[in-house]
């Protein structure tokens, strides 16, 4: 497949309703949180996990299409595939000293992984396939505005143990606590390369799936913690050019969002308390806008 000829940016908006969007196993699950400013904060990790979901339901046995970075893989049995389809044996923490067929072996994983060709990996972890920069990355998504996340606690019906049974006396409850943000639209924002596209080729095809999996990801990712999570909004900017015809910070201003209450009023608590305006006076030329939502 013929690598993409044109550089992308893109804006990406989604919002959660009574849900945790991104737990910090680091402070009890609770919704990550920006500590001065009190915004909600969502990692790109989280994000290309549920991109890389996506894509494994959508492609699940198409060539080309598996993903590399799976729950509970081991990694280097993934590499030790590049070089069986090359006829050579692995040797630990080195690529082979003859450079055509390195490069076979990282190109190979390239070829086969959605996600090596997208987003890169460091693939030098004991069998050695190299190490690849990918074309496309993306930042934190930040809420809008402050969050307030709420602990609920919950009830269970039951009990694990007899021991516990015993101990309630028949009653079998079991209590829990359950963390949320009661309202959240978080904006992110993300990068398409095409000269990084030429390495790991990177196709018009891949970029179509991309953004099929922003839109529909959050669709086939349910859970008691994210029951109502949503696309919003998608805006795209593509160059004319490889190398790009404007900087990203700039066509980044160029999406204003501003709440539609009066200031003082209530909390947001649904995407139509905010206006997302594009100022296309703003946008320089040689560079185009679609919204895909």
């Amino acid at each position: 497949m013929t690598a993409i000829t044109h550089r992308y940016e893109f804006v990406y908006l989604f919002d959660i309703t009574n849900g945790n969007p991104n737990g910090d196993p680091d402070a009890g699950n609770l919704p990550r949180l920006d500590p001065e400013t009190n915004r909600g904060l969502v990692t790109d990790v989280c994000l290309k996990r549920k991109i890389r979901n996506f894509v494994s339901l959508a492609k699940p046995t198409d060539e080309g299409y598996a993903i590399y970075m799976q729950e509970k893989a081991v990694l280097n049995n993934q590499h030790r595939k590049a070089y069986e389809a090359q006829s050579l044996k692995p040797e630990d923490k080195k690529l082979p000293k003859e450079e055509e067929k390195a490069r076979a072996i990282t190109q190979w994983m390239c070829s086969n992984f959605f996600d090596v060709r997208t987003f890169g990996a460091v693939m030098t972890t004991g069998v050695n396939a190299g190490q690849v920069r990918g074309p496309i990355q993306m930042a934190f998504a930040t809420s809008i505005d402050p969050v307030v996340p709420l602990e609920i606690s919950i009830t269970r019906m039951a009990v694990t143990t007899e021991k516990e049974a015993e101990a309630q006396s028949g009653d079998n409850r079991t209590m829990g606590r359950k963390h949320i943000i009661p309202y959240g639209l978080y904006r992110a924002h993300g990068f398409v390369s095409a000269k990084l596209a030429e390495r790991t080729g990177f196709s018009d095809a891949d970029l179509e799936l991309f953004w099929q999996a922003l839109i529909n990801m959050f669709e086939h990712d349910r859970s008691a913690a994210r029951g109502e999570m949503a696309a919003r909004k998608l805006i795209v900017f593509e160059h004319e050019s490889a190398m790009g015809n404007a900087p990203a910070h700039v066509l980044f201003d160029a999406v204003k969002i501003t709440p539609t209450q009066p200031e003082g009023g209530s909390a947001p608590r649904k995407f139509t308390d905010y206006r997302v305006e594009i100022d296309h006076a703003a946008v320089p030329s040689g560079v185009s806008v679609r919204e895909l939502i």
